[in-house]
This record gives structure tokens, sequence and C-alpha cells, in this order.
């Protein structure tokens, strides 16, 4: 679920601004909980979702326990009234079928609402990419920082470059992982599920300069605390935090003199995928180092090697110019 958008105040109205969560809805949060184990920003979002929902509905004279398909239809139909994105929309309208599905299983209500509605159509949005040339920019502005601060960065960029990890799988690395061999990281991902990573030689390197100047930053009492973490940290969770990790890659793309918008761990990571392919490696391999679960979810980087190949040729083939003039010719004057 997404960050808070303008819908609240465009469709919620006063109503949905004094609209508590009636005991339903409190049900159904309780249940993400209980039965799904749901983090508490998963929680919050599917609040807010419905509860602009149920605002909406009370402008209307009704509630979910007794509102019907149009009333929902409409709802939708406002949501884009106001500019939503469909993949905004699509995720209002998942809330919502859960709510009905729980409210059907709970016996509040016989039918689901839902059910019929269709989802708004939406495109796959194919991942903001890092060229080479401009990934070989981060990495010398990063190796050109002093200091251990600079040490670090630098082997935060490989390691992220050379493997594709989450920012939450890199950040929460054992010293472990990598003491064993550093030709290879054995990473925990999404649902606990074990995966091996190789290391590139530079990120190796990268690495071990890194390690000989760990103890730089190990919280201290006194005297230095030794850490079980590989990147350790004063924080609360001892180690790096995905949010001053982003910071830093914010700080270093300024640095390599590009839009830091275009510079985070996630964007490194469809980096990492993206150049793998276009240098020959196989979509399987690509999957397994990514940790996807389906191959389907590697194959959108697939589509991104075709958009830059119809680019090149658009672009840079000599028969290009002319297809255009040629085309130019043909409209009327």
């Amino acid at each position: 679920m997404a960050a808070p958008d303008r819908l609240g105040s465009q469709t919620a109205g006063a109503a949905g601004a004094m609209h508590l969560p009636g005991r339903h809805l409190q049900a159904f949060l309780e249940m993400l909980v209980a039965e799904r184990n749901a983090a508490a920003n998963t929680v919050e979002a599917y609040r807010r979702d419905l509860e602009n929902f149920t605002g909406f509905l009370a402008r209307r004279g009704t509630r979910p326990e007794t509102a019907d398909g149009e009333a929902i239809s409409a709802y939708l139909a406002q949501m884009s009234r106001a500019g939503m994105a469909p993949r905004t929309t699509a995720r209002h309208l998942s809330a919502i079928r859960q709510y009905y599905r729980f409210l059907v299983g709970d016996g509040v209500r016989v039918d689901d609402p839902s059910a019929l509605i269709d989802s708004p159509r939406q495109g796959r949005p194919l991942p903001k990419l890092l060229t080479e040339h401009e990934v070989d920019r981060l990495l010398t502005a990063a190796r050109s920082r002093k200091g251990a601060d600079g040490t670090r960065l630098a082997a935060l960029v490989e390691m992220l470059y050379a493997t594709g990890l989450r920012a939450s799988e890199l950040i929460a690395l054992p010293l472990a992982a990598v003491l064993r061999d550093t030709r290879v990281l054995m990473v925990r991902g999404k649902g606990g599920k074990e995966r091996i990573v190789p290391l590139s030689e530079p990120a190796r390197d990268a690495l071990a300069r890194y390690l000989e100047r760990r103890a730089e930053f190990l919280p201290k009492n006194g005297r230095r605390k030794e850490s079980i973490w590989l990147f350790p940290s004063y924080g609360g969770s001892g180690h790096l935090t995905r949010h001053r990790l982003a910071q830093l890659l914010k700080e270093l793309a300024i640095e390599a003199k590009i839009y830091p918008s275009k510079v985070s761990p996630h964007i490194l990571r469809h980096a990492f995928a993206s150049h793998l392919l276009d240098h020959g490696a196989d979509l399987r391999s690509v999957q397994q180092m990514l940790g996807h679960a389906d191959i389907s979810t590697t194959q959108i980087y697939t589509h991104v090697a075709s958009e830059r190949m119809k680019a090149l040729v658009r672009d840079r083939h000599p028969l290009a110019a002319v297809g255009a003039g040629r085309s130019r010719a043909r409209k009327p004057g």
C-alpha cells in the first residue's frame, strides 16, 4: 500500500474527516495483524484507504455494510475525476475487495458487491534505470571520498551494483556472511529464503578495504563494542538503516552530477539486473540472484532491454533520419 494521497480531502469531506473506524473496520484491521502478520505501515494504509471509502459512502447516506456495486463504481469514478492514477485506484479497490471478503466471511453481509467490479487498466511501469556510464560516475565519486566514510560508501555502492541486493538485505547482512568466503554472499531474503549471490572482484576489493576500517563504525560505550552486523551503526537496530543508505546515495549522486531522483538502492538493483541481461546473462540466473519467486517479475527487465534497443535503432541507425525525413515529406504542407 502506498503513501497518503489527495483523495482524502476530495472524497471524504467533513463526514470523512470526523469518521472513526467502525467496529467492523476495526475488526478487519485487527485480523490483518493477527492472521496475516501485516506490518504497521500496511495496516495504516488499509485503514486510510477504507476510511476514505467509508467517508465517501457516508456522503451518499450509506455504509459498507449496505452499499451496492454501483456505490463502489461511483467511488472509483470519483477517484478518476480527481486525477488519481490507475495504480492508486487499483490499490483502493484491492483494499475494498479484501474488506468485503472479510465482511462476508464474518457473516455481516451475504454478498460481495465488489466481486463484479473490474480493476482499472494499468500498464506495468518500466523500472527507472541508470546507464553503465552513470554507475561508473557514482563509483568514481564514492572512491574519491576520503576517510572511513568514503571506504564504507564505496563498499556499499560496489556491493549494491555487484549483487542486486535489496536495501533491507544489504544493511542486515551479518559479518559472518563475508567472513566465510568473500567470493559469494549467503543472503536471507523475503520470507526467510536463502540464496547465494557471487561477488565481483571490484566488490571484493572494496569490501576488503572497508573491513580494515569497520571498527571505526562500532558503537562506543567507553570502548568499542563488537557487533554482529557487517555495517554496524549507533542506531537502535545496531546496523545502518535503509533511510541513511538512501540518504548517502542521494548525496553521492549530487557529487557525481546525476539527478538525485535517479539514484536509490532499488534503482541500483534495477541497473544490476538490466546490465547483466544486456551483457548476455540468462533470465533464470538473474531471477535467482535477485531472489524473485516468480520469473515473470524478472521478465520486466527484458522489456527494458527491448525499449532501449528500439530507442537505439530510432536514434542511431543511419536510415532512421532518412525515414523520418520521408515521413515529414508525406505530410501535407
